[in-house]
């Protein structure tokens, strides 16, 4: 695996998904459970922010807050709800600038560390960073991307 390119595809299905979306749907409800497209950006640039975490953590090490809030169980809702206020536009930022700073530091860790079982022990010790990212991140957001399909396909 290349934990590079499963970020870039993941992240490319996001933009893929929400390009040419109307500005005026970003705040329609309904697209995952109560959740608007809004809210599920800003859900996924909260995991952008748990991957800096983890990433920074087998660099450096240092304070992990996203990494150690996001084992709680209203992470998600925490989350989403600090971004109401913001415009699309501004959550939609700083979910790229956000990806942006990963793809940054997994250039920065070797090939064989990523694929290295045990790296992440609190995610379980047969797993690599590179299946932690498979799982976390780019099943997840194809996941979300699917809900965004079907919800713009039945704006028509």
């Amino acid at each position: 695996m290349n934990i590079s390119d499963i970020l870039r595809y993941g992240h490319q299905t996001v933009l893929d998904t929400v390009d040419g979306l109307p500005d005026t749907e970003w705040d329609t409800g309904g697209v995952c459970g109560v959740w608007s497209v809004k809210d599920i950006v800003a859900h996924l640039a909260s995991f952008e922010h748990v991957l800096v975490d983890v990433l920074n953590s087998l660099l450096a090490g240092g304070p992990t807050p996203y990494l150690e809030r996001w084992a709680g169980d209203k992470f998600n809702e925490e989350e989403v709800a600090k971004r109401k206020s913001k415009t699309p536009a501004q959550v939609f930022a700083e979910y790229k600038d956000t990806h942006a700073k990963n793809m940054s530091l997994v250039a920065k860790i070797p090939a064989e560390k990523c694929r290295q079982a045990g790296t992440l022990p609190w995610y379980g010790e047969e797993y690599s960073l590179d299946d932690f990212v498979v799982y976390t991140y780019y099943g997840h957001k194809r996941e979300h991307c699917a809900q965004i399909k079907l919800f713009r396909k039945r704006l028509g």
